[in-house]
């Protein structure tokens, strides 16, 4: 499986609760309208031996000069892995439980992405969503 980059930004999923259903958040608008846009790039995830890079977009009030530096950078900070990869399951599977084995990372870049490749090819998926997190 060779790397795979889709232009989406991404979301973390959010505590939902049963008021969701007809009142509008902001945060569960915007986690319908990523699971929407995956599931229209028709997105594929192994249910195995995956690697996912999300690429966050870094902040308009940031510098160029921080910019160019934080490109292709480990994002260490909110939305957590674990919930962009909740986001990102949930959207692509009515039953994710059959997912037993996968990796996630997330890095800084110019625009929002999603990457996707095989987890035993790390070093290749890492190299190709830091050329694309640092391109602009």
């Amino acid at each position: 499986m060779p790397v795979s980059i889709y232009p989406i930004t991404p979301v973390p999923k959010p505590r939902q609760t049963r008021s969701d259903k007809w009142k509008k958040r902001d945060c569960v608008l915007r986690y319908r309208a990523f699971a929407d846009e995956v599931r229209l790039m028709r997105m594929r995830l192994p249910e195995e031996n995956y690697h996912v890079i999300f690429i966050l977009p870094m902040p308009k009030s940031w510098s160029k000069k921080r910019k160019s530096e934080m490109a292709g950078k480990p994002h260490q900070q909110k939305p957590d892995k674990d919930n962009l990869e909740k986001a990102l399951l949930d959207a692509l599977f009515a039953d994710d439980a059959a997912v037993w084995d996968g990796r996630v990372s997330k890095i800084w870049g110019f625009r929002g992405a999603i990457a996707i490749g095989r987890a035993d090819y790390h070093a290749t998926t890492l190299a190709v969503a830091r050329d694309y997190a640092t391109s602009q």
